[in-house]
């Protein structure tokens, strides 16, 4: 070899080296992290450890920021003692004694603007942010709500593949909002969190940026019934939802939730919303808030939309969300519904004279909301044992709800 050649070999081999060494450090980090969100996605719901996992999703898996602003809506605080008792199924139980027992980490009670109880619990503390899953789905009601208001959707007996096309090779093709706003879409989907192959797991994953995105996932379902017939609750209508407002709004959901309802209605802090691989946020479950910015939410609903000096959510939009309107989405025992709670918007409708309802997020969170007392609970949980009876759990909690309405 020529004195030449080994010259430029001697110049250029470190220059060659460094961009293979860039290279692996590149691949090494990019495989880093998502070993980790493997790991954390694989323990997320080990009971041991719900209660430090629950309130650190948002750290660990790809999310987006929802800030808040500073006009603060502030509440005053006239703290006072919960009942001790509630009646369920005939029997007479303990308050603190559900609240241990359902891995209570924050409980708030606010009537009006008065804060009269707020306690936390497991280490959790008032700036905490709590993963509050199916909660979520409430407050995209509330946002197609504003977007019907401002002419982004036009009306809500459009097809939801008026606003977003792709969504004409799935079941959801022809299938009008109100139905998908109902969970009477008729689309086939398996919500069993106990069957580690259902879509509601399958979804859960790519909502932490495992796997594909949560939109080509849509694309694979099919429809089982005839839409606006029948109320199964299915988490693939609310990401609907949240596909429609990103195509009819122009702005992606966390930065249409900072703006036309976190800032306006006055939340103290920040809220991040998860993501899938692909950057789109998690519609059916993937919000991350404090629990008094969660009882603001549920004051907003309480007045009709009005919060903070102004009407944000339309106060139609408010009262049409928590009204039944059709046989399917009746409360009780109903062969057209796959649950004993009624339904509305996004919104469980409950049966009797208080016309409370509620948002209900798995392993116990919960926005309970009853007008006759002017009463809003937001509840924050890592119940261990849901897989086992939580459907049971959360009726249950129905009544413990109401007891502290009647008695605080």
């Amino acid at each position: 070899m020529s004195e030449k050649k080994r010259s430029r070999i001697r110049r250029i081999l470190p220059k060659t080296l460094l961009v293979l060494l860039v290279v692996v450090v590149v691949l090494a980090a990019l495989n880093y992290r998502t070993l980790i969100h493997i790991y954390h996605g694989l323990y997320l719901f080990e009971p041991s450890r719900l209660t430090e996992n629950f309130r650190s999703l948002d750290q660990r898996f790809p999310s987006r920021l929802i800030s808040a602003g500073m006009d603060v809506s502030t509440f005053d605080y006239d703290l006072r003692e919960l009942p001790d008792h509630y009646t369920y199924n005939g029997e007479t139980r303990s308050i603190s004694q559900f609240i241990e027992d359902t891995g209570t980490t924050g409980l708030v009670v606010s009537h009006g603007d008065r804060i009269l109880y707020e306690e936390y619990f497991y280490g959790y503390k008032d700036t905490d942010r709590a993963i509050i899953w199916s909660v979520s789905k409430s407050v995209v009601s509330a946002l197609v709500g504003i977007a019907i208001d401002e002419g982004n959707i036009e009306d809500i007996y459009d097809p939801v593949t008026f606003y977003v096309p792709s969504l004409s090779e799935s079941g959801y093709n022809g299938v009008n909002l109100k139905d998908v706003m109902q969970m009477s879409s008729g689309i086939r989907f398996n919500e069993d969190y106990a069957d580690p192959g259902s879509d509601i797991n399958r979804m859960g994953a790519l909502s932490i940026g495992l796997g594909d995105s949560l939109e080509s996932f849509l694309l694979t379902l099919d429809s089982e019934r005839e839409p606006g017939t029948f109320n199964k609750y299915i988490s693939s209508d609310t990401q609907v939802l949240g596909m429609v407002l990103r195509e009819a709004t122009g702005m992606d959901l966390s930065r249409y939730t900072q703006e036309k309802l976190w800032q306006p209605a006055g939340m103290e802090a920040d809220a991040y919303w998860l993501t899938d691989r692909a950057g789109v946020e998690a519609a059916f479950g993937g919000l991350n808030a404090t629990l008094r910015d969660l009882a603001r939410f549920g004051k907003l609903y309480l007045n009709e939309g009005f919060l903070n000096g102004q009407q944000i959510v339309p106060q139609e939009w408010v009262r049409a969300s928590v009204t039944v309107d059709a046989p399917h989405l009746l409360p009780g025992d109903n062969p057209y519904s796959d649950w004993i709670l009624g339904y509305g918007y996004q919104w469980w409708l409950l049966d009797g004279e208080y016309k409370d309802y509620l948002a209900m997020g798995i392993y116990g969170q919960a926005i309970y909301i009853n007008p006759y007392y002017h009463i809003v609970i937001a509840k924050t949980s890592a119940y261990q044992e849901y897989n086992d009876d939580g459907e049971e759990m959360e009726l249950e909690s129905i009544e413990f709800f109401r007891a502290i309405a009647r008695s605080i």
